[in-house]
């Protein structure tokens, strides 16, 4: 027996996401209206990561 509609079965064919006010990326969900990009919606502060920057290469031989 298979359960009867699949995961994102209802999903099919429907918008997720619409565009950000605030960054312009199609990344605000419908349902909760909070984007997930920026995080607008959910706070005034542009959502943002320590792992989103890139990592400092070749410095390891510099002596100040």
């Amino acid at each position: 027996m298979v359960k009867g509609t699949a995961s994102h079965g209802k999903r099919s064919g429907k918008k997720n996401h619409i565009r950000c006010r605030r960054c312009g990326r199609i990344s605000m969900d419908i349902t909760t209206g909070i984007c997930a990009h920026c995080g607008f919606g959910a706070s005034k502060k542009v959502r943002k990561y320590n792992w989103q920057k890139p990592g400092k290469r070749g410095l390891s031989g510099l002596k100040h």
